[in-house]
């Protein structure tokens, strides 16, 4: 249990879990410019005897890059959500949502586990 009752932790708490959000974000955006990129390079210059090397190469990393920020973002999720159940009430101000945070966090995770469902799918065909 925290001994401060000072709101201010929860903030810095609610500013660290947002900040895991852009980090992820940004990771799965990266992830997403690295396959994209792969397949413009091999679209624009076509190396028949490679057999595709390349744009598997860009396709494998740009998706670990993906997952990698999903995984980051449930990481937040579950950090913050373990520090508020330490905090007293008082510490929280009141009629202020706590979940909110959680809730988005998951929500971009969800959505790059979707994005890597899609790029995999559409690189199968």
């Amino acid at each position: 249990m925290s001994e401060l009752n000072d709101p201010r932790v929860f903030f810095a708490a609610e500013r660290t879990v947002l900040a895991w959000n852009r980090t992820s974000l940004a990771l799965m955006a990266f992830g997403f410019v690295i396959e994209r990129f792969g397949l413009f390079v091999q679209m624009l210059f076509p190396r028949p005897n490679s057999g595709g090397l390349h744009g598997e190469l860009a396709f494998w990393i740009g998706l670990a890059f993906i997952l990698l920020g999903s995984i980051s973002s449930v990481i937040a999720s579950l950090q913050y959500h373990r520090l508020v159940r330490t905090l007293k009430p008082i510490e929280i101000p009141e009629g202020y949502g706590v979940r909110s945070c959680v809730v988005v966090n998951l929500a971009v995770a969800a959505l790059g586990v979707a994005l890597i469902g899609y790029l995999f799918l559409g690189h199968n065909q």
